[in-house]
């Protein structure tokens, strides 16, 4: 049941991240990496909001203030690996700046669950 509140968690941040992508870098045409950095960014703050009311439990692990920079660091993580498949996707398999965007994103969905789920929160079903 987790798997799917996440799911639908992670669901509703990858639209926030490929649709702020879309417009800037895409429609708009500024650079994409740049763009997907600050979208990442974005989508990640909506991700750990909705996943600490509806799939994690906050502070039952780390003191808050250790939690979020845990976030910070899976986050980080997520980031580089979203930029690097961005970058070797659009440069150097030429494929579309859109298209290469929800592979990446597809790529770091799971990243981020496992850590999460595993490393920083306790699942909302261990403590109900």
């Amino acid at each position: 049941m987790r798997i799917f509140r996440y799911f639908c968690v992670g669901g509703i941040a990858a639209t926030v991240d490929i649709g702020l992508y879309a417009i800037f870098a895409y429609l708009l045409e500024f650079n994409y990496l740049l763009v997907a950095a600050c979208s990442f960014f974005l989508a990640t703050l909506v991700n750990y909001l909705l996943s600490i009311r509806y799939v994690f439990t906050s502070g039952m692990r780390f003191a808050m203030r250790d939690e979020i920079l845990l976030i910070f660091v899976v986050s980080g993580i997520g980031l580089l690996v979203n930029q690097v498949i961005l970058y070797i996707s659009v440069e150097y398999l030429l494929l579309d700046k859109l298209l290469a965007k929800l592979l990446a994103t597809a790529a770091v969905f799971l990243w981020n669950y496992l850590c999460r789920a595993r490393y920083v929160f306790a699942a909302r079903d261990e403590t109900s």
